[in-house]
């Protein structure tokens, strides 16, 4: 017997992309944004296609990683996933430059991993996708935000090395880019990719995950078969 495979997808406005909210509740594999989580899901359906595989997507436009934190245990631990995928970042970054409400780099850290304590003491067997936070200093990003949300990206490649994790590596696919006069192909504004800036993020999802087997089914062991010898 093998159980189902649930992928959870968890972050900011990169992640909730257009997602239905309304389908929360009520289907999975529907309402799951225009972004790089439609089209994960979308290949892996294509080149896995079982009826056990599941996604949900939770991002929230403007999470900063205490908005998770706040949401997590209605949002995450309850929906029971076998994948918990994780971009945040460059809020707690942003909302210190625009509304003076940023998290800090040492408490960017901490509640980080308070939030994969807590996931791994409710959800043992969970396995954890942690994304690399990306940004690209045009338009309203100054260098120093920059500079700021890539101190997080590696904080938050410390902690999957801490913790054993997945890690998907997002900043340098843009960089690469940032000498490119259509910038804007990518990135519209630094922060949000656009259409092609979403399928650079699942490549490389589809690419790092699928070294692992993380998508595939858990067999759970069968009691043996009992032989009845009948006598005449």
């Amino acid at each position: 017997m093998e159980e189902g495979v649930l992928v959870l997808f968890q972050g900011d406005s990169i992640t909730e992309c257009g997602r239905r909210k309304e389908f929360d509740k009520v289907l999975f594999n529907t309402g799951l944004g225009e972004g790089y989580v439609q089209i994960i899901a979308s290949e892996l359906l294509r080149s896995k296609p079982r009826d056990d595989m599941r996604f949900l997507n939770r991002g929230i436009s403007g999470n900063r990683i205490v908005d998770l934190y706040a949401r997590w245990k209605i949002d995450a631990l309850n929906l029971d996933p076998r994948a918990v995928s994780l971009l945040v970042g460059v809020n707690d970054v942003m909302h210190e430059r625009f509304y003076r409400n940023g998290v800090e780099i040492d408490r960017f850290n901490s509640f980080y991993r308070m939030l994969i304590d807590w996931t791994l003491e409710a959800l043992p067997d969970v396995k954890l996708i942690l994304m690399e936070p990306f940004i690209l200093s045009f338009s309203l990003i100054l260098p120093e935000c920059e500079d700021k949300v890539v101190e997080r990206g590696e904080c938050v490649r410390s902690i999957s090395r801490d913790y054993n994790t997945v890690f998907v590596p997002l900043q340098q696919l843009f960089s690469d880019r940032r000498d490119d006069p259509e910038v804007k192909f990518w990135l519209s504004d630094g922060i949000h990719p656009t259409l092609a800036g979403h399928r650079l993020i699942a490549d490389q999802w589809l690419k790092v995950v699928g070294e692992t087997d993380i998508l595939e089914p858990k067999r759970v062991p069968q009691p043996p078969k009992l032989h009845l010898r009948t006598f005449s």
